[in-house]
Order: C-alpha cells, then sequence, then structure tokens
C-alpha cells in the first residue's frame, strides 16, 4: 500500500549508498520522516495501516493490532522515543528502508546524486514510501519500504547535515605558501 508523506523533515537519509544498521543486517537505503502529531500523513497511515493489517490477519486483526502497537512495531513512532536526536521531540516519525536504490529527485524532478548535497537531514522532502504487512520468524509487524524522495526546501541541518560553504574559506595567495 503506497502513500505519499508530503512537506516531512528528513533525517538519517541514507538514500545514495546501502549501509547495514549497527554492522548487522544486509545493506539497504533508509531515512526517517518527521511530521508534527496533527500532520495530515498520520491519519493516512493509519487508515492505511489499519487496512493492511484487516487484510493480512482478517478476524485475529484486533489481537496482532494491540500486539504491535504494544511493541512499538508499527510503521509510524511516537518522536519522544529519539528525543536525544534534532527534530524528534514531540513529533512522530516513519523509518522507512529499501535494498533497492530509491528515487531521489529535486522540485522539478530532476535526479539527484550525494554530490549535490541534498537531500539532507534537516531539509524537507516529500517521501513515497509503501507499507506491507510482516508474519514470520522474525515477528509480527507493519513495516515501510522507501520508494522515493523529492527534495521539497532548505531546513536547519541536523547535527551533521550539511557539507561546507565556500564561505568558510579565504582566498589564499600564492605568494604566501612560503
Amino acid at each position: 500500500m503506497n502513500i505519499k508523506l508530503n512537506n516531512v523533515r528528513a533525517a538519517f537519509c541514507n538514500f545514495f549508498e546501502p549501509r547495514t544498521v549497527n554492522g548487522e543486517g544486509d545493506p539497504a537505503y533508509s531515512g526517517c520522516f518527521i511530521f508534527p502529531p496533527d500532520h495530515p500523513a498520520v491519519k493516512a497511515l493509519q487508515d492505511a495501516m489499519e487496512a493492511l493489517g484487516k487484510e493480512k490477519w482478517g478476524a485475529k486483526w484486533a489481537t496482532v493490532k494491540k500486539e504491535i502497537e504494544t511493541k512499538d512495531r508499527t510503521a509510524l513512532h511516537d518522536g519522544d522515543t529519539k528525543s536525544s536526536y534534532a527534530g524528534f521531540d514531540g513529533n512522530v516519525f516513519v523509518s522507512a528502508r529499501s535494498k533497492a536504490r530509491p528515487l531521489v529527485i529535486d522540485r522539478d524532478k530532476t535526479p539527484l546524486t550525494a554530490q549535490d548535497g541534498k537531500p539532507y537531514a534537516g531539509c524537507y522532502v516529500n517521501a513515497s514510501i509503501e507499507l506491507w504487512a510482516q508474519d514470520n520468524s522474525f515477528g509480527r509487524r507493519i513495516n515501510a519500504s522507501l520508494r522515493g524522495v523529492q527534495f521539497v526546501k532548505d531546513g536547519d541541518p541536523f547535527a551533521g547535515g550539511n557539507s561546507a560553504n565556500v564561505d568558510d574559506f579565504e582566498t589564499i595567495e600564492e605568494d604566501s605558501l612560503v
């Protein structure tokens, strides 16, 4: 079930190079998308997870829902659980990952690369995710796969979120290199 998260903040941006989590598991592309609890995406996510849960677990959904919500195993998380990181406190977030490289584009839909310096942690993006239900030896949950990210606008960068600017340096004259 595809969901679009509009005008949300990006964090832990790993859109261009697959990485492992804490050195474990298969490398994947990933990111977190942060937004206030009254953002329209919250209701869209809740409705989609409800429909997905009913489809996957049928009559057992009420019991499974209680279990996965109690264990924080849904795609939508309380940002206060990551309050030690900038931008999360008082908000909600979705973590999404994928083994396939997501589409990463600018406002005008041109492709972006890591060298473009965006998207970065703290900027605003539109994100396309796909919700899916997991029920296997690793447990039951509703996860989000990362499909694509579109840079929307700059925001205050989170720690380590941007590169140096040319204005951070001064011109060095050739004769001063003695």
